[in-house]
Parts: structure tokens; C-alpha cells; sequence
């Protein structure tokens, strides 16, 4: 074999996406020193302003406050795929974590020792603790890089990327591949570039480099009409108004106390201001034996809460692993997308999927109800045996296998026993209130039903069909990615309403959190403005208020409005340099959809080709040697927000579970000509 050639490549973005690719690179680079004679030579350029490993989201200096969604088993930035190259360093954060409580680095801070002495690998960790873990893995990336590997991190921010002018090679890459061969490693067969990139940096700056890779996260958004009207009113009128942001990038100071403040969203983020504006301004919760009691410190603000639903996300179970071992999937798996793909049939995610994880959401909660409350179906196996052939796929038309369900239920189980998803998700719908106290005294009703529920785990039917949905989310991550449904079903199903449907069950905050929140709405420091609010701004009285027609009383109002929502992940309306550049340039386009009626509309994720995956230009070329990683595939991946999943021993494993790293693994095997 000859001579190696140097490469060059450029990682914009240094959180735990480029990570994965910086690990990546250096496991093939690794790989490649042992199968061949000589190191060959490979310089790695990093990027971005916030310090590289845990990036903007991630970092180590945050409040201890935010926490991660996920317990620590969860997370990894290490791939656990024998069939990849093997890691020259790292591990998985819960491996990481047991190492840390026995052998604790010197530079751990007191804050991170004293998290880590509490912290079991069912618990949820915090965002800081995170970041230390992914600064601490890029140590040891850089502490042991293969012979001829050189990495040089550029805390600053790109602004732009660029064909090079004169096409000429770059210092010290040339664009050849890694070993000379020819090819460029993807199937789409598209023609290696041997041209350069010219990366232009904050200040003036530039890098010229063989291949990029945009692993860009989260990027700044503008706002849509209604927010810059809001914010434009705040403007006028001397109000406070905070977009949607990264919550630790937000001043939570500048909210004063004792007055209301109307936050906007009812999702994570809503957790994230709701504990810095009680518990980090001094509130301490205390267990008072049968319940949560909070113990405010005189400096919160009155936090009126507000969402469409009118109540936040649904609290996570509690389980032995990421998924109830007690519900595997009958009818949305991975062999019936396989008889989809026999067959030639591209599937529609409201007649073909979601049937098929509707049935599955079905025999979890009512096998979980036969076991765990065995007097709600006297005749038990009867029932199940019923609705088992009700819900045998094909057995009857898609127009009726609901109704042969109903039929059965109907003879088995009491009104007070079945399952309403619908009302699930919007568990004040169908309601009035005649005051605002009323509400709040609902909201508080709700949220201890639901920590029950939580605390009951795998023996409560209700939970153990969000487990269903649970599951069946990492089956049509696999099932939709790269065009496997229809444009109209992405649009009008999956994201049209199943998204929101789903988030709001399965993606909720770890069950205390529902607890403190039913406790501060007793203390009186938290409110709710109920569903389906209206926000406006009240000139006349110089108030941000909101409405909500199923609640009777005047309108909320506080001259202080939150928007507690994360900035947009969508291309098109981003606020990035770089990406206006890549967009304006030519070099990356927004994903076009079509719906049912024909009518185009554009996606929210750039136009990719994979694998792996490289925008599609204005023109409907493919620039090799330019990648996307992340959350700008959100038009060609489902749910690419979440990290990647560590296997769990005897748990269920699913191919989307690591999906991201191999996506690193692909573009690392393609800037290295592999």
C-alpha cells in the first residue's frame, strides 16, 4: 500500500456531537495505524466559542438546578458497536460516574463531588455533571491521539464556509483520501471533491481544510410574528419580556419578586425556570411525610404557568431501565417494517404505524391492568384472549379493528377502567372552571395522580401504555428516517399531531418534579392560566396578559412574560451567521415536503443526502466533503434532540439508540476515505 496522505478536516461545533466525530475520527485513525505501516498524518481543526466537549448546552459551570431528562444509565458519547472501530478512550456516563465515586479526579469541584456521592445510576444527574463528564472524555480523547494525529481547538465562532477560490489543496491536506483510494465511501456514489474549504472565523481569521462537518446544535432563532409583536410591545411600554433560550443562558435575577410573571410553556424548559425562580432564590422543599411542602424564602416572583394543554408534561415512571421491562412491543416491530420493505410498501404513518402502535398501547395498559388490579376484569383470561383477536392485525379491516375492540371492552371492562389516550394528553379537555382557584385546585389534582402513577412504575396500566409509546417512538425513529414514509404523512401524521401527542406522555421531568410543583401551587406561589390561553398585551394597563376560554374570571397580567420554550429548530428562521452564509450561498437548502394536496412546504431541517449525510445545495448538487450531524437532520431523522443511548444490559435495544454515533462513524469513514 502507499504512502498516506494528510488530511485536514474542520469540526464546526464542539458539544457532544462533535465529540462524537472527534472520537470517531481518532478511533478509524487508530484502527488505521494498526492494519498499515506508518501513522498517516490527519489534523483536526475544532470550533466554536464555548469550551469543546460540552459545547453551549453542556457546560460544567451551570446551576446544579437544571437537570438532565434522562437517568444516568442513559447517555453515552461512546459507541458500543462491536461492529465500529474501538474507542482509543472514554466510556459511558453511568461507567463514568462509578469511576468518579471511587477514584474522584483532583479536579472535580466540591459541588461535583458532593453530586456524585448522592448520585445512582437510576437518578437524574445534572446538566453541569454532564458537561464535566463530556470535557473529562475529550481529555482522554487528546490524551492518547494516534501516531500523526494532531487536533487544534479554536474557541471562536465560523461564520462562514466556503469553496476554496483557486481550488488548490489546503495546508496540510490535499483532499486525497486516506489510503489513496478512490471513492468517497457513501453509496450514493457521488464525485470525491479534491478541492478545499475555505472555514472563515470571528475576527477575520480563516482555515482551509479538506472537509467539514456541521455539527452545529443548537442554533440562535429569530422570533416568529407573535413573539416580535410581544417583544416590540415590551419595547414600548417598559415590560420584560425573555424569548425562547438555552434556560442557563437566561438572567432569572432581573425577574423580580413578589410580582407575577406569566411563563409561557409547560414543557421541560417550564421546569428549568420554575426551579430558579423557587429553590434558586432560597425556597427549600421539605418532606413532610405524606406530602411535599414548600417553603418559600420571600423572594419569588408569583409564576402563572400557561399552555395549550393547560398542565405540564406527564412525569417519567419509575423503572428499572430506560423502557418498561414489563411491555415489549406485539405489532410495531422491527419485523413488520421489514414486511413493509418486503412487500414494497412505503408505509403512511396514520394508516399503516400508528395503528399498529395503537394496538401495542392497548395490550400494555390492559395486560397491565389484569395483573396489577385483577378485580377491574373478573374473567381475565377471557378478556385477554378477546382482545388479543380483536387486535390481530389484518384480521379485520383498518376500518374496524377499533370497533371490534370496543365490542370486547365493552363486555369486559367498566367505564372507569379504560383507557382514554386522548384525555391523556389534555387531561383538563371537556372541563370548565369557575375560577382561577378552581383550576389550580385541578392542576394540583392532577399532578399527585400522575406522581402516584410514577412511583407505581411498571404495575400501572397508565404508565405502562406511555411505556408502550415509549418503545414505539425508538421503532419509528428507524421506521421514518431517509424518506420511509410518505412526505404527507411526515407533515400531517408524525409531526402534524403524533409529535406533540407523544412528547407530552413520554418526555416528561422525573416524577419529583411534579411533586414540587403541586407543592408550590399550595404555597401559593404557582398558579395556571389554563388551556388554550390567549396572550396579548394590554396597553391600557401596560400588562402582558392571557385568557383561557374554559376558565371564568378576568384575564392573568404580569408586566413580566417568559417564553419558556427552546429557540426554534428550524433552518429557515435561524440566527446564525454561518447558516444564513451556507443558505444565501447556495450550499444548503431547507428540505422541501409535499402534503397531501401538492402544495410544497418546507421542512425544518436542511435537504440531506445520505449516507452519510451532506446538504443538497440550491442547485440539487451534493458537496462532497461536507457533512451535517444533529439537529439540523430534523427533516430527515425523528427525535435527533436526544443523545445517544447506552445499552442497557438485558434491557431492549433498539437500532435508533445509537443512531447519531453511527452517523459520526459514517462521516469519520468518509473524511478518511474508509
Amino acid at each position: 500500500m502507499g504512502k498516506s496522505k494528510s488530511i485536514r478536516t474542520a469540526i464546526i461545533g464542539a458539544g457532544p456531537r462533535g465529540t462524537s466525530v472527534l472520537e470517531r475520527l481518532l478511533a478509524h485513525a487508530a484502527a488505521h495505524a494498526a492494519a498499515h505501516s506508518g501513522p498517516a498524518s490527519l489534523h483536526i481543526d475544532v470550533i466554536d466559542p464555548y469550551p469543546a466537549g460540552p459545547g453551549h448546552v453542556w457546560q460544567p459551570g451551570q446551576s446544579r438546578l437544571y437537570l438532565m431528562n434522562t437517568q444516568s444509565f442513559y447517555p453515552t458519547v461512546i459507541p458500543e458497536d462491536a461492529r465500529l472501530a474501538p474507542p482509543v478512550a472514554g466510556t459511558t456516563f453511568d461507567r463514568w460516574r462509578a469511576r468518579q465515586q471511587r477514584e474522584p479526579m483532583p479536579a472535580l469541584t466540591l459541588d461535583e463531588r458532593s453530586e456524585l456521592a448522592a448520585l445512582g445510576s437510576r437518578d437524574f444527574p445534572s446538566r453541569a455533571l454532564y458537561g464535566r463528564y463530556l470535557r473529562c472524555t475529550l481529555d482522554e480523547l487528546t490524551a492518547k491521539l494516534p501516531d500523526g494525529v494532531t487536533v487544534s481547538f479554536h474557541e471562536t465562532t465560523a461564520v462562514s464556509v466556503r469553496p476554496s477560490r483557486d481550488g488548490t489543496p489546503g495546508t496540510p491536506g490535499d483532499g486525497a483520501p486516506w489510503d489513496g483510494s478512490q471513492g468517497d465511501g457513501t453509496p450514493g456514489g457521488t464525485t470525491p471533491s479534491t478541492g478545499t474549504f475555505d472555514v472563515g472565523l470571528a475576527g477575520g481569521a480563516s482555515l482551509t481544510v479538506d472537509s467539514v462537518v456541521l455539527a452545529l446544535g443548537h442554533l440562535a432563532s429569530r422570533l416568529n410574528p407573535e413573539q416580535r409583536e410581544l417583544q416590540a410591545s415590551a419595547a414600548q411600554l417598559g415590560l420584560s419580556y425573555f424569548p425562547p433560550a438555552v434556560p442557563a443562558d437566561v438572567d432569572w435575577a432581573a425577574i423580580p419578586a413578589g410580582e407575577p410573571v406569566l411563563v409561557r410553556g409547560m414543557g421541560l424548559n417550564f421546569f428549568d425556570a420554575m426551579g430558579q425562580l423557587t429553590e434558586g432564590r432560597g425556597g427549600k422543599f421539605i418532606d413532610a411525610g405524606t406530602r411535599l411542602e414548600y417553603q418559600p424564602s420571600g423572594q419569588e416572583p408569583l409564576i402563572i404557568a400557561a399552555s395549550r394543554r393547560g398542565t405540564p408534561y406527564r412525569a417519567k415512571a419509575a423503572l428499572a431501565g430506560y423502557y418498561p421491562a414489563s411491555v415489549t412491543l406485539r405489532y410495531l416491530t422491527e419485523a413488520a417494517l421489514e414486511r413493509f420493505a418486503a412487500t414494497g410498501i412505503r408505509p403512511g404513518f396514520d394508516h399503516d404505524l400508528w395503528p399498529l402502535l395503537h394496538r401495542d398501547t392497548l395490550w400494555a395498559y390492559y395486560s397491565t391492568l389484569v395483573r396489577s388490579q385483577p378485580a377491574a376484569v373478573p374473567d381475565a383470561s377471557d378478556f385477554l384472549a378477546a382482545l388479543e383477536e380483536a387486535l390481530r392485525p389484518h384480521a379485520h379491516s383498518a376500518a374496524n379493528w377499533e370497533a371490534a375492540v370496543e365490542s370486547v371492552l365493552a363486555v369486559h371492562v367498566g367505564p372507569r377502567h379504560r383507557l382514554d389516550l386522548p384525555g391523556l394528553a389534555s387531561p383538563l379537555a371537556g372541563r370548565s372552571f369557575g375560577s382561577r382557584a378552581e383550576l389550580d385546585a385541578a392542576v394540583v389534582e392532577y399532578l399527585l395522580d400522575d406522581a402516584r402513577r410514577s412511583a407505581l412504575g411498571e404495575e400501572d396500566p397508565v404508565k405502562m401504555a406511555i411505556g408502550a409509546l415509549h418503545h414505539g417512538r425508538a421503532v419509528l425513529k428507524t421506521a421514518v428516517a431517509d424518506g420511509g414514509i410518505t412526505d404527507e404523512s411526515w407533515v400531517a401524521g408524525l409531526r402534524g399531531w403524533f409529535e406533540s401527542f407523544v412528547e407530552g406522555l413520554a418526555s416528561g421531568p422525573p416524577a419529583l418534579r411534579a411533586e414540587q410543583l403541586a407543592a408550590l401551587a399550595r404555597a401559593g406561589v404557582v398558579s395556571f392560566a389554563g388551556p388554550d390561553p390567549r396572550f396579548s398585551v394590554d396597553r391600557r394597563t401596560g400588562r402582558f396578559t392571557a385568557v383561557s376560554p374554559w376558565v371564568n374570571g378576568p384575564p392573568v397580567a404580569a408586566k413580566t412574560m417568559v417564553e419558556a420554550l427552546a429557540p426554534a429548530n428550524r433552518v429557515s428562521a435561524n440566527d446564525s451567521p454561518l447558516m444564513e452564509q451556507l443558505l444565501a450561498d447556495g450550499m444548503v437548502r431547507p428540505r422541501l415536503m409535499m402534503t397531501a394536496e401538492g402544495a410544497p412546504v418546507q421542512a425544518t431541517g436542511l435537504d440531506v443526502a445520505p449516507h452519510p449525510y451532506r446538504p443538497v445545495a440550491a442547485n440539487g448538487s451534493v458537496t462532497d466533503g461536507l457533512y451535517v450531524l444533529g439537529l439540523q437532520l430534523s427533516a430527515t431523522q425523528w427525535g435527533t434532540a436526544i443523545a445517544a443511548e447506552a445499552l442497557q444490559p438485558g434491557g431492549a435495544t433498539y437500532a435508533s439508540g445509537q443512531r447519531t454515533l453511527r452517523d459520526a462513524d459514517e462521516i469519520a469513514q468518509a473524511i478518511l476515505g474508509h
